[in-house]
């Protein structure tokens, strides 16, 4: 029998553990993520393909995660946060949500509901009259209700840009998507809760749904954490646009419900995660969010060209295979993003990227672990 000496006997316990370490690594980064259809797929070979795609598009950088059985089963970033610096996207960079802004303000609006502050189908004006109503549609307007926004049947357009609001429609009557009547609830609430539609309101908004949600970057006004990890957004020759308020249209003081929420896949993915497990608002409410509330006609572009075939209370439906599919986009032209669940799988996907590249991208994906759009 050869005895190791003392000296050998450690050496091969270091080696051991050393061993034993790469070998939790390896099964760490093969850990197995469910596509939509049920098939699993590495994360370590995940990442060779979404690396694949972001490069093969131009993509300058992205944040994503997915949710399986209702909790983060992959989260990843790609890229860089300025084409010309090459600064590597990080955990800690931050993107403009657009109107992924709409889904999580909803929730928002429907937690106050359920503490009384709101009702959603009282007439809007009873709370807060709306300044900028064209005369020939001061008494339509009167019928709008939280309910009418949420599910984009109020007859405002997209952006009045300034100019007197005229409707497309009786309120409740057709769909017609719109950012300026999310606004008017955001409004609203800011003045029955005596807070504005500012700094304050953000702070009730944080206080109500990203603090429970763990979801502590994410914000709808401008502050000291964005200005150090926003990324750049990116032109559609891939050149860096902006990445500060002065340079975006936007004044960083504003809580704009349809598009100013900044945030990245890791911490969205927690809101995700509250709409899949039912985490936050009454069951009720959530019976609520997710029932249809527009039904879109033959003819309409999202049906015709997407599948959609609805709206719930924040969020589009597209009917799948897999069970109803709730669904946004998020479009400020140098940022774009996408959120999904599909609450029949306990699955949830969402991206934020600094560029225009989001539909190549689910293209893309589609091919890996889709359908996801």
């Amino acid at each position: 029998m050869i005895t190791l000496r003392p000296k050998t006997k450690s050496a091969v316990f270091s080696l051991f553990c050393v061993m034993f370490f790469q070998s939790c690594c390896a099964q760490e980064k093969a850990k197995q993520v469910s596509s939509v259809s049920g098939h699993y797929i590495a994360s370590n070979l995940l990442d060779a393909k979404i690396d694949s795609i972001v490069k093969s598009i131009d993509m300058p950088g992205l944040s994503l995660a997915i949710v399986n059985d209702s909790k983060i089963a992959y989260y990843n970033t790609f890229g860089v946060v300025n084409s010309k610096s090459q600064k590597p996207v990080a955990r800690k960079t931050i993107f403009e949500g657009a109107s992924l802004s709409k889904p999580i303000f909803a929730f928002f609006a429907l937690k106050m509901a359920e503490k009384g502050v709101l009702d959603l189908d009282r007439p809007l004006y009873e709370y807060l009259p709306h300044s900028n109503i064209a005369a020939v549609s001061k008494e339509e307007y009167k019928m709008i209700t939280a309910r009418m926004v949420l599910s984009h049947r109020s007859g405002f357009p997209n952006h009045a840009y300034g100019e007197k609001i005229t409707l497309a429609f009786t309120p409740g009557t057709d769909f017609m998507y719109s950012g300026e009547g999310y606004q008017y609830l955001a409004e609203v609430i800011g003045e029955l809760m005596e807070v504005g539609h500012g700094r304050k309101l953000n702070t009730l908004f944080q206080m109500e749904v990203t603090q429970p949600l763990n979801m502590t970057k994410s914000s709808f006004v401008w502050n000291e954490y964005l200005a150090k990890n926003k990324a750049y957004g990116h032109d559609e020759s891939g050149n860096p646009t902006q990445n500060a308020p002065s340079l975006g249209g936007w004044n960083g003081e504003t809580f704009n419900a349809y598009s100013s929420l900044h945030s990245e896949a890791r911490e969205y993915a927690n809101f995700l995660i509250a709409l899949l497990s039912r985490d936050g608002l009454k069951d009720e409410t959530f019976d609520e969010m997710f029932a249809e509330h527009s039904h879109f006609k033959d003819d309409n572009p999202l049906k015709k060209e997407i599948g959609q075939t609805g709206w719930g209370l924040g969020m589009a439906q597209k009917p799948t295979a897999y069970g109803m599919m709730h669904m946004h986009t998020g479009n400020n032209h140098d940022f774009q993003s996408y959120m999904m669940v599909l609450p029949e799988k306990k699955f949830g996907i969402v991206f934020f990227t600094n560029s225009g590249k989001a539909i190549p991208f689910i293209q893309g994906l589609n091919s890996i672990i889709g359908p996801i759009f």
